[in-house]
């Protein structure tokens, strides 16, 4: 897994590494050559090439100065604008600019026909104006300068961070810089991996810059797929159906029959070996049409064709023969479907993933799901999660890994956040973000799928929080290679139908 630094975490690096010998003279130098160094590549080489770099008053602007001075020396023709004067640079950062000044460096403050003037002839432009601390919306001269950056046309090497892009949480509330390439040091920043700011961080190369290893840790991590692929969990040779995992599904009512059908059917492109779709009975005959392997259990029903809250001994009876069960798709939430969501989520003798209806079962009462008889995995959209915890969309949106720990911790149980990107939060505070998925999954139905997957993984033995991950990442391979084939019409149906291809691809590379 590759770590990913908040910027408190970054700066706690910083004066951590000079209590052992490293300070910050020596990260500024070793950041600057390696901004330096993918300026030069992305052009294919230096000499006879033009560089603006385009500098703020803090640490970031004098690891672009400290690029300026490399690319000088390499052959290229460098510009430095300053946002700031001279004298508002402090100490490692002010040092640079003398020693970029005195080697006859050439500089200017900013004006705004002076840097249209310098990004006209540039071929490359550095953006070290503000760094991963950055929060809000620039405005004034820095705000000016983003926009002319951007429509210059010539490709842009951001410093550690596009600016214009919160550090902490990728959000971007005004102008940023959209990079080419975002040079960011010792490990990933929240910034870039999170949408929207990771749309402006073009390609991320994380450089090593000297940090001590041993001191480069978070509990914030990106997933890598030799991780993924570490949780597969193959088939014994002497295998049978129960043996492979057994699933109960409790989901659908009579205005949404297909919620079940897609999370019984994914259950079973996971590897599950038997799956039992337990249904209001209205809409046993629907659904039997359509999971043709599964085994059918119908319930109780009210009026509206909902699930009924007299089906909940029926139901805790059944779940003692399987080895996990989804909780939730398409259930409606009429009163007594509530009560029994409730009833299952506090008695249910097995392992369950929560979703959907189920989790609006818990509407602000995130609480009571705390007293359970075993484990769980949430795993809500942001509406629903807002919906559980009591927050807004938008609250939940702009610091999604926060909250995701915070309900983690208060339910006792791992919570899948969806989103770009989806979240993975333990009770313990450990977050892993996973990097599959996309705009693609933005579709009716793909929840549903990704509900009965993770439920597979779990009857399979996983624990709740790998089978949260394996779910998510197999799930954003496989629409991947639907969309890469249907485009923006892919539906859940046809992520389904690419799940067992993803899942068989991943395993094989762990043989």
């Amino acid at each position: 897994m590759l770590p990913i630094l908040t910027p408190e975490e970054s700066a706690a690096l910083d004066r951590q590494s000079a209590e052992r010998g490293i300070g910050v003279a020596d990260l500024m130098e070793n950041a600057g050559r390696a901004v330096a160094r993918a300026g030069a590549s992305l052009l294919g080489g230096s000499y006879g090439m033009r560089a603006v770099v385009v500098c703020g008053k803090g640490n970031n602007g004098g690891d672009g100065l400290v690029a300026a001075r490399h690319l000088e020396r390499w052959g290229m023709g460098v510009s430095v604008v300053l946002l700031a004067p001279p004298g508002a640079y402090r100490d490692a950062a002010l040092r640079n600019f003398r020693r970029f000044a005195a080697a006859g460096g050439r500089w200017r403050r900013f004006s705004l026909e002076g840097l249209a003037r310098e990004l006209r002839r540039a071929d490359v432009v550095v953006d070290a104006l503000f760094g991963t601390g950055f929060r809000g919306s620039p405005d004034g001269d820095v705000a000016q300068a983003i926009e002319l950056m951007n429509a210059g046309g010539s490709p842009i090497v951001a410093v550690d961070i596009p600016s214009g892009v919160e550090g902490a949480t990728g959000a971007v509330r005004g102008g940023a810089v959209r990079a080419s390439i975002t040079v960011t040091f010792g490990a990933l920043k929240p910034g870039v991996v999170f949408f929207p700011g990771a749309a402006n961080a073009g390609l991320v190369e994380v450089a090593d810059i000297g940090f001590p290893p041993g001191l480069v840790l978070s509990d914030l991590s990106l997933v890598e797929r030799s991780d993924i692929a570490a949780l597969v969990r193959p088939r014994p040779a002497d295998g049978h159906k129960r043996s492979s995992g057994v699933v109960m599904v409790v989901a659908g009512s009579r205005a949404m029959t297909g919620a079940g059908v897609l999370a019984a059917s994914a259950a079973y492109r996971a590897g599950a070996g038997l799956v039992t779709l337990a249904v209001p009975e209205g809409i046993l005959p629907v659904v039997q049409e359509h999971v043709t392997e599964a085994t059918f259990l119908a319930l109780p029903e009210t009026e509206t064709g909902a699930l009924a809250e007299e089906a909940t001994p029926i139901l805790l009876e059944r779940l003692e023969s399987v080895d996990a069960a989804a909780i939730g798709p398409g259930l409606g939430t009429e009163p007594s479907t509530v009560e029994a969501v409730r009833a299952l989520v506090a008695s249910s003798p097995v392992p369950f993933v929560l979703d959907a209806d189920g989790l609006n079962a818990f509407t602000g009462q995130a609480g009571l799901l705390a007293s359970r008889r075993s484990d769980a995995v949430l795993t809500p959209h942001p509406g629903e999660f807002g919906r559980l915890a009591g927050l807004s969309t938008r609250e939940v949106l702009a610091d999604r890994v926060e909250h995701a720990r915070k309900l983690a911790a208060e339910v006792r149980a791992p919570v899948l956040l969806k989103g770009s990107r989806t979240v993975v939060a333990e009770p313990g505070g450990a977050t892993t973000v996973n990097p599959t998925g996309g705009s693609f999954l933005a579709t009716g139905g793909t929840g549903d799928v990704l509900t009965g997957a993770i439920s597979a993984f779990v009857a399979r033995g996983l624990r709740p929080a790998d089978a949260a991950r394996l779910g998510a990442y197999v799930h954003g391979d496989a629409g991947r290679l639907a969309a890469a084939e249907l485009g923006e019409g892919t539906t859940a149906g046809d992520v389904l139908d690419r799940l067992a291809e993803a899942l068989t691809v991943l395993g094989r590379e762990h043989e």
